[in-house]
């Protein structure tokens, strides 16, 4: 991203789109999106990134009964078990090659590329009028979140963020419960998440980084590297861990926050925080910087906005266990990937994806509202979060998790990320200006910035 385009996306407001009840259902105009097929006709979707979680992606979608066109990674021995499912799918290892080459033969991309490439591919994809399925975090940096965001809704087409339990009857019902009032007013979340520690520190790799490997034949590491500045290539990032080295992922917070946090996001109808706080253990950002802490705790402090009041979230991960919940019965024990909503009449307790073991505390408010005494069901439900992808594009509605909604979510996940390299000091945050006020150092990390050849 040049810097005049980053300038004016600071001075300018953003419009993020729906993020509260069925406002994200409306219909668009017939005609409006680019590709939108009758019931009966199939899309021609491209599969970019297809070796890990872009390959379940892209079977997904075939599942739907969608027709794989293309498929596209920089590693063809990573890919290689995709590349065999569908041997009808055109290969390429350069997305720009694929989208000059069948630019008329593809109507959407599925995107399953390591973080710091989502937003190049996803914004080339949306210049060219395709729909597009990001995994998230949607981007690497918050610059990207809002050029993204701009982009798609300029362009009309249908957009998805990969948090797949935005689709599911459980974030639902939370949100239901929430707008019934069945737990009061939530002041107070608290979220964590202590999955895949070692992958997400890789503290214990710091002193081999800059060992020599050769890279394999069968890698494209040049464009694996895409817009960040050139690292020499190392085992210890491609093709997996790649999420706990901060130049190309977004660790823990990265990973998960749209996953565990969505449920909040929906149901209390956040935006930005106006503040940030990191607290790290046994971590040094000077020393230990490349890669995520071992222990993380960020407190986000949300504004009131119409009748909700002010909303702290309060998140851990690694080896951080979550604060003491207020109220909750000792015997309660809480999902190692989940959050409790605290309000001041109860509580909604929810495992990763706003499920495993969705419930309501205590048993009175369980009681009162759960079962056949649930409140009626406010938001349509759909058959998947890819079907729904799908289906929109049909329709000509918008996805659930459009980038509208999908990248604020985004960006605050990505905030937190950027205070962890200022541990103890209170970020505060300018929505209207895309700043933090209070602290220069931090706006570096907004976007530090595409090696030569790259840009959005």
């Amino acid at each position: 991203m040049t810097n005049s385009l980053s300038s004016k996306l600071s001075r300018r407001r953003f419009l993020w789109g729906a993020s509260l009840g069925v406002a994200m259902f409306q219909i668009a105009p017939a005609g409006v999106l680019r590709g939108a097929n009758t019931p009966n006709e199939r899309l021609n979707v491209a599969g970019i990134g297809v070796g890990s979680q872009g390959g379940s992606d892209v079977d997904s979608v075939a599942g739907e009964g969608q027709n794989i066109a293309a498929l596209c990674d920089v590693d063809f021995k990573y890919a290689a078990k995709c590349f065999a499912k569908y041997p009808q799918a055109k290969q390429f290892k350069d997305y720009r090659v694929m989208l000059d080459k069948l630019d008329r033969e593809i109507d959407g991309v599925v995107i399953g590329t390591p973080d710091h490439t989502h937003a190049v591919i996803a914004l080339e994809a949306i210049k060219r009028g395709k729909h597009v399925y990001c995994e998230k975090p949607l981007t690497h940096t918050v610059d990207e979140v809002r050029a993204l965001v701009a982009a798609a809704a300029k362009s009309k087409v249908v957009t998805q963020l990969g948090n797949q339990g935005h689709s599911s009857g459980s974030i639902r019902q939370i949100c239901e419960w929430v707008w019934a009032g069945a737990i009061g007013k939530v002041s107070t979340v608290y979220a964590q998440c202590d999955a895949f520690k070692e992958v997400y520190c890789q503290m214990r790799n710091l002193d081999k980084v800059n060992q020599h490997y050769d890279v394999p034949a069968e890698l494209d590491y040049e464009l694996w590297l895409g817009p960040v500045p050139f690292r020499p290539y190392t085992p210890l990032w491609v093709p997996w861990n790649w999420r706990g080295w901060m130049p190309f992922g977004t660790g823990t917070v990265g990973d998960w926050f749209c996953h565990v946090i969505d449920p909040t996001y929906w149901a209390l109808g956040l935006d930005a925080p106006a503040t940030v706080k990191a607290e790290v253990t046994g971590y040094d950002p000077e020393k230990h910087g490349l890669t995520y802490p071992p222990a993380t705790k960020l407190t986000f402090e949300f504004p009131a906005k119409g009748e909700r009041g002010a909303v702290k979230l309060i998140w851990t991960d690694g080896n951080q266990p979550m604060d003491p919940v207020p109220g909750l019965a000792k015997d309660e024990k809480v999902p190692g990937i989940g959050a409790v909503l605290v309000g001041d009449k109860g509580m909604i307790m929810h495992g990763s994806h706003g499920g495993g073991g969705c419930r309501l505390l205590p048993d009175a408010v369980a009681d009162q509202f759960g079962g056949k005494n649930a409140p009626a069901e406010k938001i349509p439900r759909v058959k998947g979060h890819h079907w729904d992808w799908i289906e929109a594009i049909r329709t000509g509605r918008p996805a659930g998790s459009h980038f509208g909604y999908g990248g604020p979510l985004t960006q605050v996940a990505l905030l937190g990320a950027i205070a962890i390299h200022f541990p103890g000091q209170t970020l505060q945050w300018d929505e209207q200006t895309a700043r933090f006020t209070n602290h220069e150092a931090a706006n570096a990390y907004l976007h530090p910035g595409y090696r030569q050849g790259w840009s959005l």
